[in-house]
């Protein structure tokens, strides 16, 4: 604070009056006027105080040195008496209030309420400061970044930098702002976008990379990954949605390299020898859950097509059934062309059904496809064969011999479909009879050879719950982990699933005094829901653990409940009634899903990962889904996706309504050590 006046005393006053009141103060003393100028220009004041007599001339002088040397101080004045008049006079010159220093309690106030002003109006004028700073970089950096970038408000594109009108193909920014953002890419697209940019806006959008068509200015489409960020355009709330552009770095530049060796030239899928590589190397290594299938692809009457279309249209062809393929593969799928006219793909999925679902979206869309070559345009059909596998399969010939099997026998049945050809119940009974299969799982029991796994359990509402989905694998005699698909069958044959049922459910309740866990789904088998026994099993288990029971949830699948309805219902209600939670599972492929709601008590709905397969990009199965998750709603039970591989997936989620998810593109299972 700058202090003008002739007297100490009105400093020593003025100095002890604001300590007083709480301010740290430090008063600079300024005897005459004429130093007042350079006071204000080396000290870094936030407040003059000017003692000053009833001259009107003097106060226009302090508020000229002032309004040159530092307009942004405020000024009081204090005089000898105060009343209305002087205080208008005063204010009139500029400064803020008028005071006398005899009513100490009235310039502690005013002094209190003007250094209040002035440091909000700086923080402010800071504040404003920096975002004109901060837009002014936005738009250096958007004009020379090598990204594509388009800021997005309530799905209106605001503004696009020069990268994003390369992109697309447009001469300058008024073809683009003011539009539709959704107007640039296909509609295919559009429900995953949609559900992205409500994410985003809501912070639960994180590092995930969605893959969309884009639609350039000449009607042609370019496959595009974008990210998204939530930011602010002119102080208001808006997306970032950015193309990174290409970094060719050594390894991105050998990689591509290699790459270019590896795969066909026509449809970049890899060549057959390479695939034979990579398959190899990919059943080198045990699967982490799930299955395994061989698929093989081939055009309905490509022979034909060809005639038609010409000899030289052949690799036109299958590039433009690569691009419809590819836009519907996951990370880890291997694919290659295997001859001429055909497509081999060892794919990786929760459960065989989930490939069936996928291999038909993929017949769907290569139907829908328009196929345009030498002016001519086409549509045709494709077969696919589908050859399941054991868990431990590691030669691909068999495999490979049966995928080509299964299409010759779709295409004998008039094309257009998936043909499955199962060899797995012979090789397991080649490998081992269930009276092994049997041996080892008792002996497993015995020697506590099983193993939880839990996979998470994610929220799309932003709530931090610790939700898990309990898994179990076994080990057996040599140390090696045994999956659930080569064990059930035999356990379900020979009556040892409610064995297996209670370590499972004993050792989730173990963990539950270990871990601050808020829920765990446990599975439960037919043999479990029917066997009478069990609620007084649980209610011991209960006593011996002391764990809250709503922790537990209790889940059985769809066609459990569907063939058991009396015993599912009358176990449901029970193990509510004793404080557990109820869930079914692998829901919406049944005959009357929505009716099964009606008659069971639940907590939670798990919606079937078969329905997630091309959920992305089929609008009638997000119109199923989106049904399933309004009945849900209308019962006040909480809605779980199964096996979401894919953040354009849990995009369209987001769209439907549905409140959590779960898969491995949450996370993969993971061991838990109990103990």
């Amino acid at each position: 604070m700058i202090v003008l006046t002739r007297s100490q005393d009105h400093v020593e006053v003025i100095n002890s009056t604001l300590r007083n009141a709480g301010h740290a103060v430090h008063c600079s003393w300024i005897r005459d006027l004429h130093d007042l100028a350079d006071a204000l220009g080396q000290i870094n004041a936030e407040m003059l105080i000017a003692v000053v007599g009833n001259d009107p001339a003097e106060l226009s002088t302090i508020m000229h040195v002032r309004d040159q040397c530092a307009p942004e101080v405020p000024v009081i004045f204090a005089g000898e008496q105060v009343d209305e008049d002087s205080i208008a006079r005063a204010m009139q010159h500029g400064a803020r209030d008028m005071v006398t220093l005899a009513h100490r309690q009235r310039l502690q106030s005013v002094v209190s309420r003007e250094l209040r002003a002035f440091r909000l109006e700086r923080a402010l004028n800071s504040t404003l400061t920096s975002a004109r700073e901060s837009r002014e970089q936005l738009k250096a950096f958007m004009a020379g970044s090598t990204d594509a970038i388009a800021q997005v408000q309530e799905g209106i594109v605001v503004d696009v930098n020069p990268a994003w009108l390369e992109l697309f193909g447009y001469p300058d920014a008024s073809a683009m702002n003011g539009q539709p953002l959704m107007d640039t890419f296909d509609q295919q697209a559009q429900s995953a976008l949609k559900g992205a940019l409500l994410a985003c806006l809501q912070g639960k959008w994180t590092d995930h990379s969605l893959k969309v068509n884009g639609l350039l200015s000449d009607g042609s489409a370019v496959a595009l990954d974008l990210e998204l960020a939530r930011g602010e355009f002119d102080g208001e709330p808006a997306v970032r949605v950015c193309v990174p552009a290409r970094k060719r770095d050594v390894q991105a530049l050998g990689q591509q390299l290699t790459e270019a060796i590896e795969r066909d030239g026509a449809t970049g899928m890899l060549q057959r020898r390479y695939f034979m590589e990579h398959l190899h190397a990919a059943l080198g290594r045990p699967i982490k859950g799930g299955v395994r299938q061989m698929l093989y692809i081939e055009p309905d009457r490509y022979t034909k097509i060809i005639e038609e279309l010409g000899a030289l249209a052949a690799d036109e062809l299958m590039a433009q059934l690569a691009a419809v393929l590819r836009e519907q593969l996951h990370p880890q799928d291997i694919v290659g062309r295997f001859g001429e006219g055909s497509f081999i793909a060892l794919i990786e999925r929760g459960t065989p059904r989930d490939v069936e679902v996928w291999a038909g979206g993929v017949l769907r869309k290569i139907k829908d496809h328009v196929i345009r070559i030498n002016g001519k345009s086409i549509t045709c059909t494709c077969s696919v064969g589908i050859a399941l596998m054991g868990a431990r399969t590691t030669d691909p010939v068999g495999p490979i011999n049966d995928a080509i099997q299964a299409l010759q026998s779709a295409h004998d049945q008039g094309g257009d479909r998936v043909y499955v050809i199962d060899h797995t119940d012979d090789d397991t009974k080649m490998e081992a009879s269930d009276k092994i299969w049997v041996r080892l799982i008792k002996s497993a029991l015995m020697e506590n050879r099983f193993r939880l796994m839990q996979q998470p359990i994610a929220s799309l509402l932003g709530e931090e719950k610790s939700m898990f989905d309990i898994l179990v694998r076994m080990i057996d005699e040599a140390g090696q982990e045994v999956l659930p698909s080569e064990f059930i069958a035999a356990a379900e044959r020979n009556d040892l699933m409610k064995n297996i049922d209670r370590w499972i459910v004993g050792a989730s309740m173990s963990l539950c005094t270990t871990r601050p866990i808020e829920r765990l789904f446990v599975r439960l088998s037919r043999d479990s829901v029917v066997d009478r026994s069990l609620p007084v099993w649980l209610a011991n288990q209960l006593k011996a653990t002391r764990i809250d029971p709503e922790r537990i949830v209790l889940q059985v699948s769809e066609s459990v409940a569907t063939t058991q309805l009396v015993e599912t219902t009358e176990f449901a209600k029970t193990m509510r009634a004793a404080g557990f939670k109820f869930a079914i599972e692998h829901f919406g492929t049944g005959r009357d899903s929505l009716q099964l709601l009606s008659q069971l008590p639940l907590d939670y709905m798990k919606i079937d990962g078969s329905l997630m397969q091309g959920l992305a990009t089929d609008r009638g199965l997000q119109q199923r889904v989106k049904v399933l998750v309004d009945g849900a709603k209308t019962r006040n039970i909480a809605t779980i996706a199964e096996r979401v591989e894919d953040a354009n997936t849990m995009a369209v989620l987001w769209q439907l309504g549905i409140e959590f998810l779960q898969g491995y593109f949450v996370n993969e299972p993971e061991q838990v050590v109990l103990g």
